[in-house]
């Protein structure tokens, strides 16, 4: 058995706002690696443990270099870590059929949901809202598209409790089993539940999808082509973004791309946000 597991931070308990990153960096990788072990404890004690062969973990927030591979190797052998920026299907790189299983960590709403604690969808500085075939989107249901064509289940999600009401109670995605760590109060505010409460949770979780993952195997694919549409923050990024040669002009913030599949559809993506990103 493989496991995949996707990681990023805004969706974790005890972070609230991205100056922590730069204000109290200790702490904030400090809580980051701690509840990426969590989910490593869940594995480890399942009945299934020793079915596992390989558990791919992708640093996903913001440049990719903020996880401890020497902490979180020292908590099980069998982790391998991919770090850094810019990387061939960012959030999801190294994933591949040959996986069994994917968890998304730390995951959280997209822009514009009411009270969404950093609320965003892949840039901050960039990005503002983002449509799959004329259906809006967020980080969790795209990437999990992505996983859906390759074959893969993504059977746990842990973030807070706007992403949980887009997922379930908006119906954007309903499968995964799903760890709440924190109540979204605002984009920058949030109530962090107790910490013993949420480490249970996540070992818990891990474990039982590990043990019984096909009540929350159901997988997302979309047809095809892909119609990928983003609204950008500012004309200006997307002044930039309409030189590209594959890409259509909306209105002033918004542009339009076709794609083949969703590999081509995340990468295009990475792309756009980085490139309007230095417009912003």
């Amino acid at each position: 058995m493989k496991i995949y597991i996707s990681t990023d931070i805004e969706g974790l308990a005890g972070i609230t706002d991205w100056n922590m990153e730069k204000d109290d960096s200790q702490e904030f990788r400090q809580l980051y690696n701690d509840q990426v072990a969590w989910v490593l404890e869940g594995i480890q004690q399942s009945f299934n443990n020793d079915q596992v062969e390989e558990i791919l973990i992708s640093d996903s927030h913001s440049k990719g270099n903020n996880l401890n591979y020497n902490y979180l190797s020292k908590i099980d052998e069998r982790i391998a870590l991919i770090n850094g920026y810019p990387r061939e299907d960012y959030m999801l790189s190294g994933l591949d059929s040959s996986f069994d299983q994917a968890f998304f960590v730390g995951y959280h709403s997209g822009i514009g949901k009411e009270n969404g604690n950093m609320d965003h969808g892949y840039s901050a500085r960039s990005a503002y809202k983002i449509w799959i075939n004329d259906e809006y989107q967020n980080e969790t249901t795209i990437n999990a598209a992505f996983a859906a064509e390759l074959g893969i289940p993504v059977t746990l999600v842990i973030g807070d409790s706007a992403l949980k009401e887009q997922l379930f109670t908006e119906k954007m995605f309903p499968t995964p089993k799903y760890v709440s760590t924190k109540k979204s109060l605002a984009r920058y505010a949030a109530l962090s539940y107790p910490q013993k409460q949420v480490q249970n949770q996540i070992i818990a979780a891990a474990k039982e999808v590990i043990d019984n993952p096909e009540p929350y195997s159901a997988i997302r694919p979309y047809n095809h082509p892909l119609n990928l549409k983003i609204q950008l923050a500012n004309t200006a990024q997307a002044d930039v973004i309409d030189l590209l040669q594959d890409v259509t002009r909306l209105d002033g913030r918004t542009i339009a791309v076709q794609c083949p599949n969703m590999k081509k559809l995340i990468n295009e993506i990475i792309a756009i946000v980085t490139l309007g990103g230095t417009q912003a």
